[in-house]
C-alpha cells in the first residue's frame, strides 16, 4: 500500500502543479489582453485629441479668414 499511496501523492501533486502552471497561463493571457485593450484605448485617445486639435486649428483659420474678409 505505501507504493500505492506514494504513487498516489504524487499524481495530485503534479496535477495540482499543472492546475497552477495553466491558471497562471490563463492569467498572463488575461494581463496580455488587458494590457493590449488599455494601448488600443490610449490610441484611440490620442487619435480623438488630435483630430479635435485639427478642428480647432480649423475653425480659427476659418474664423480668422472671415475676420479678414470683413475688415
Amino acid at each position: 500500500m505505501g507504493f500505492m499511496d506514494s504513487a498516489k501523492d504524487a499524481a495530485e501533486a503534479t496535477g495540482e502543479k499543472i492546475g497552477r502552471k495553466v491558471d497562471d497561463a490563463k492569467e498572463a493571457a488575461s494581463d496580455k489582453v488587458d494590457e493590449m485593450q488599455a494601448d488600443a484605448e490610449v490610441k484611440k485617445k490620442e487619435a480623438e485629441l488630435k483630430k479635435a486639435e485639427s478642428e480647432a486649428e480649423a475653425t480659427k483659420a476659418k474664423n480668422e479668414y472671415k475676420k479678414d474678409l470683413r475688415d
